[in-house]
C-alpha cells in the first residue's frame, strides 16, 4: 500500500509549475474542412458595386454614370480573380490535410472521435475537466494463480475512480466537475508520448486529464498527461514506479500470516498438522515458504536474490486494485483542484478529503508532498491571486492539523500544519506591504506576526482571522489564541466606528491615461468594465483592482459601456464624429462580435434591455439593434441630444434623456413616441431605472435629481444637495438606495423612498461621470475626470 501512495511525493513536484496557464480558445479539428468564405472586405465591395449598379441603370443616359459602371466592373473583376485564387488555395490546403488526419484516427488511441468528446459537453457554467485511464496489464504468468481466478484490474481501477468522482466530483457538480470517460482507452493499441501529442493535436481546446499505468518488469509506471485552458504545450512523465509483485506478494504473506494464527489455534485444539494444512490450501504452502524465508534473512541470506513464488489469488489482486484506486483518486483529486483553482477560483477540496485517504492507509511522506505541492501552486498565484493565499494556506493547515493518531506522525504533521499556518500569515502581511516575520521592534525583540497585523487588521479580514483562533483553540496554542482574541476585539472596535458610515473607500484603480467615461459592474459581480478618453476598454478584477484585459480597435473616445445580462457581450459606444459607431465585444475573450453604423454625431450612451434582446444607442437620435444579430429594429428621433436612456424590465419601454432638458418615453420595437415628462431646467445627463420598472430617476445639469412615477409621469420627489451638475445616477438592486455622481466631484448615497442624503463620498480630484453598484448590492464603483476608478465598500444595505 505504502509504495503506490508514494506516488504524489513526485508528483506536486514535478508538476506544480505548470498549472498557472490560463484562457484558451477551441480550435475545432474540422476546421481545415470548412467552406471556404470571402474576406469581409471582398463581401463590402460588392455591396458597394451591387447598390452603385442598381442605382447606374436608373441614369444610363449619364456618359459619367456608364463610366463609373464600367470602372467598377472592372474591379468586379479583379476581386473575382483573387476570390476564385483564394478558393484554390483553401481547397489545395484541405487535400493536403486529408492525409495526416486520415493517418493520426488511423493511430487514435481512443475509442471515441474527437468529435464526440468536443460535443458531449453539459449545460453548466464551468468547463469539466475530461479524464482518460489507460489501466495496466498485468502479465498473470509471473505468478503462481489461475488467471480465470484473478480480477479484472481494469474494470476494479474504473469502478473505483468512478465511485469517488461521483462522490465529490461528477460531471454534474456546479462547482468541481469532471467527465469521467472510462473504457475510451485502447489499452494495447497506442500509447506514451505518441498518444498524448496525438490527443493534444486534436483536443487542445478541452482540459484533459490521462492516467496512463504501463506494467514494466515487476514495476507499474505510473504516468500522466495534462493539459488545462489554454496552455500551448502538455505535461506528460512518469511520476512513479509502483511495485506491483511485491504489493501481490505481501497481501499474500499477510494472508498466510494470518492464517497462522487460525492454524495456531487448531493446533492447540488438538487437530492434526497435516490435516490443519491440508485445510489452509494456498494460505498453508505460503506460510511455509514465508517461514522460510524469515529463517534464511535470520541466516544473513539476501532472499531478494531467490526467486520465491508465492501462491496468489483474487484477493491479492484486489488489494493490489485497491492500491492503484487510491493513487488514481490522489492524483485526480489533486490535478482536478488545481485546474478548478486556475481557471474557476474554486477552492481545494482535497484538503478536507486527506483524513478519508489516511484511514486507507497514505503515509507522511505522501501528506508531506501534497501540502508542498499546494504552496507552489498557490506561489504561482500569487501574482495575480493574491487575495487567495492566507485563507487557502489555512484551509490546509486546519486538515493537517488533525489527520493522524501516531504519535510520531502527529508531530510531523503538526510541524507541517504550523509551516501552512506561517505562510498564510506571512501572505497576509505581505499583501499590506508589511515587513516578513520574524520582524524587530525598536529594542530588537523579535515581534510576533500576529502583533504586527494588528496595525493594518480591517473588518473584512474578521472571517479569516476566526479561522485562526479556531485553529489555534484545535491544538492549544494559547498564546497565538490570546493573539488572535485580540484581533477580533480591535475588529468589533472598527465595527463600531463603522456604523454610522453606509459606503467606504476599499481601492482606487489607475490605468486609464485619459478621463474614465463609464464604469459597470458584470453581472456575476466579478469584474468591473471600464471606457475612457483614451479610446480603451478595460476589464479588472473587482476584488484585486488588476486589469485582466485590455480593448483596443476604438477610433475615438469611448462615452458608455454596457454588458449583457448574461455577461457574454459588451457594448462600447464611440465618440468620433463622423464615424460615431457602436462595438459590441464578447466580454470573456475580447473579440468582436459586431460594428454598428449609422450615428453621424458622437454616441454618448449605450443601454442593453435588462432581457438582453435590444441595444440602444443615442446620439442626436437613438437606434435600437438587436444585440445577438447586429440589425437594426427602429430609430428614434429626436431634437437635440440624447445624453441617456434606460429600458423598462419587460423592455416594452424605452426612456430617453436630452440636451433640451425632456424625458421621452417610446415603444422600442415600433419607434412609437408614448409620452413626454417635463420639469428639469438643464438638459437631462442621467437615467435609473427602479427593479419594479415603476419609478425613473433623472439627473440633470440644473443640479438636481427626480424621481418620477413612469406610468402617471408625476414627479414623485426633487433631490437637491449637489453642488454641480449630476452625471449619473444609479438605484441599488433591493430598490433601496440611490446614488448619484457629479460634476462637484463627490457621490451622494440616498434613501431612496424618503429622499434622505444618508452620506457624501469624497475622494475623486474630478468630476464623477459614472457610478454602478454590484447585484449584490455590496460594493459601489465610481469612474473620474482624474483618471481613476474608485471601489467603496456598502456597509449597510
Amino acid at each position: 500500500m505504502e509504495q503506490g501512495i508514494r506516488v504524489l511525493i513526485q508528483l506536486v513536484l514535478e508538476f506544480a509549475p505548470v498549472v498557472v496557464n490560463l484562457v484558451q480558445r477551441r480550435n475545432e479539428a474540422s476546421g481545415m474542412l470548412a467552406k471556404y468564405q470571402p474576406p469581409k472586405e471582398i463581401k463590402e465591395f460588392l455591396e458597394v458595386v451591387d447598390n452603385s449598379l442598381t442605382s447606374s441603370n436608373l441614369e444610363k443616359s449619364s456618359f459619367f454614370e456608364l463610366e463609373r459602371e464600367k470602372i467598377l466592373q472592372q474591379q468586379l473583376a479583379i476581386y473575382s480573380r483573387q476570390t476564385q485564387l483564394e478558393i484554390a488555395q483553401q481547397e489545395r490546403e484541405a487535400t493536403l490535410k486529408l492525409p495526416e488526419v486520415n493517418r493520426i484516427l488511423d493511430s487514435w488511441p481512443l475509442r471515441l472521435y474527437p468529435s464526440q468528446i468536443l460535443e458531449s459537453q453539459v449545460d453548466i457554467a464551468r468547463t469539466p475537466l475530461k479524464i482518460f485511464v489507460a489501466p495496466p496489464k498485468i502479465l498473470f504468468d509471473k505468478f503462481d494463480s489461475c488467471e480465470e481466478d484473478i480480477a479484472d484490474i481494469e474494470l476494479m481501477l474504473a469502478e473505483g475512480l468512478r465511485n469517488f468522482l461521483n462522490c465529490y466530483y461528477s460531471l454534474h457538480n456546479q462547482t468541481r466537475p469532471t467527465e469521467f470517460l472510462a473504457g475510451a482507452w485502447y489499452s494495447k493499441r497506442f500509447h506514451s508520448e505518441s498518444s498524448i501529442k496525438a490527443l493534444f493535436g486534436m483536443l487542445k481546446s478541452e482540459p484533459i486529464l490521462i492516467l496512463e499505468s504501463e506494467t514494466d518488469g515487476e514495476y507499474i509506471n505510473f504516468r500522466i498527461g495534462y493539459w488545462g485552458l489554454g496552455q500551448d504545450n502538455y505535461y506528460y512523465k512518469t511520476i512513479s514506479r509502483i511495485p506491483y509483485k511485491q504489493i501481490i506478494y505481501q497481501s499474500a504473506k499477510n494472508r498466510a500470516l494470518q492464517w497462522k494464527k487460525v492454524r495456531d489455534e487448531l493446533i492447540l485444539l488438538g487437530e492434526d498438522l497435516e490435516e490443519i494444512n491440508a485445510i489452509g490450501g494456498d494460505n498453508a504452502i505460503n506460510l511455509e515458504m514465508w517461514e522460510r524465508e524469515k529463517k534464511w534473512q535470520q541466516k544473513g541470506i539476501d532472499t531478494s536474490q531467490i526467486s520465491l513464488k508465492y501462491r496468489v489469488n483474487r484477493q491479492d489482486f484486489e488489494q493490489l486494485s485497491q492500491v492503484l484506486v487510491n493513487c488514481h483518486c490522489l492524483v485526480t483529486s489533486w490535478i482536478a483542484d488545481v485546474y478548478h483553482l486556475v481557471h474557476h477560483d474554486v477552492s481545494p477540496l482535497l484538503p478536507d478529503l486527506l483524513p478519508r485517504f489516511v484511514e486507507d492507509g497514505v503515509d507522511f511522506d505522501s501528506i508531506s508532498a501534497i501540502a508542498s505541492g499546494y504552496k507552489q501552486v498557490y506561489q504561482a498565484l500569487a501574482s495575480e491571486r493574491s487575495y487567495w493565499i492566507p485563507e487557502l494556506a489555512l484551509q490546509l493547515a486546519q486538515s493537517l492539523s488533525s489527520l493522524s493518531d501516531s504519535a510520531k506522525t502527529q508531530i510531523s504533521v503538526q510541524t507541517l500544519a504550523q509551516e501552512q499556518v506561517d505562510y498564510s500569515v506571512n501572505a497576509w502581511l505581505q499583501m499590506r506591504n508589511l515587513v516578513q516575520f520574524p520582524a524587530h521592534s525598536a529594542n530588537n525583540q523579535v515581534n510576533h506576526p500576529l502583533q504586527i497585523m494588528q496595525s493594518a487588521v480591517r473588518i473584512e479580514d474578521e472571517e479569516y482571522i476566526e479561522k485562526l483562533k479556531a485553529y489555534f483553540a484545535s491544538i492549544d496554542d494559547f498564546q497565538n489564541l490570546t493573539l488572535a482574541e485580540e484581533l477580533l476585539n480591535n475588529i468589533a472596535e472598527l465595527k463600531t466606528l463603522r456604523s454610522s458610515e453606509y459606503a467606504y473607500l476599499t481601492n482606487t484603480l489607475t490605468g486609464h491615461s485619459e478621463k474614465v467615461t463609464s464604469v459597470v459592474i458584470s453581472p456575476d459581480g466579478k469584474s468591473i468594465i471600464s471606457g475612457g478618453a483614451d479610446k480603451t476598454v478595460k476589464v479588472w478584477n473587482i476584488h484585486t483592482g488588476k486589469i485582466l484585459r485590455t480593448i483596443t480597435g476604438h477610433t475615438g473616445e469611448i462615452s458608455s459601456v454596457a454588458v449583457s445580462p448574461d455577461g457574454n457581450f459588451l457594448a462600447v459606444g464611440i465618440s468620433d464624429t463622423p464615424r460615431s459607431n457602436i462595438k459590441v465585444w464578447e466580454l470573456n475573450t475580447g473579440k468582436l462580435v459586431h460594428t454598428l453604423l449609422g450615428h453621424n454625431k458622437p454616441v454618448n450612451v449605450v443601454s442593453i434591455s435588462p432581457d438582453g434582446q435590444i441595444l440602444a444607442s443615442g446620439s442626436n437620435k437613438i437606434k435600437i439593434w438587436n444585440l445577438t444579430k447586429g440589425d437594426r429594429v427602429c430609430t428614434l428621433w429626436h431634437s437635440s441630444a440624447v445624453n441617456a436612456t434606460a429600458i423598462t424590465p419587460d423592455g416594452s419601454i424605452l426612456v430617453s434623456g436630452t440636451s433640451d432638458n425632456k424625458i421621452k418615453l417610446w415603444n422600442p420595437q415600433t419607434g412609437e413616441p408614448l409620452r413626454t415628462f417635463m420639469g428639469h431646467s438643464g438638459g437631462v445627463k442621467a437615467l435609473a431605472l427602479h427593479p419594479n420598472g415603476q419609478i425613473l430617476i433623472s439627473g440633470s445639469t440644473d443640479n438636481t435629481i427626480k424621481a418620477w412615477d413612469l406610468s402617471a409621469g408625476k414627479m414623485l420627489h426633487n433631490f437637491i444637495g449637489h453642488a454641480g451638475e449630476v452625471k449619473t445616477v444609479a438605484i441599488s438592486h433591493d430598490g433601496q438606495m440611490l446614488l448619484s455622481g457629479s460634476s462637484d466631484k463627490t457621490i451622494k448615497i440616498w434613501h431612496l423612498a424618503s429622499g434622505e442624503l444618508l452620506q457624501t463620498l469624497t475622494g475623486h480630484l474630478g468630476a464623477v461621470n459614472s457610478v454602478t453598484i454590484s447585484p449584490d448590492n455590496c460594493i459601489v464603483a465610481s469612474a473620474s475626470s482624474d483618471k481613476t476608478i474608485k471601489i467603496w465598500q456598502l456597509a449597510r444595505n
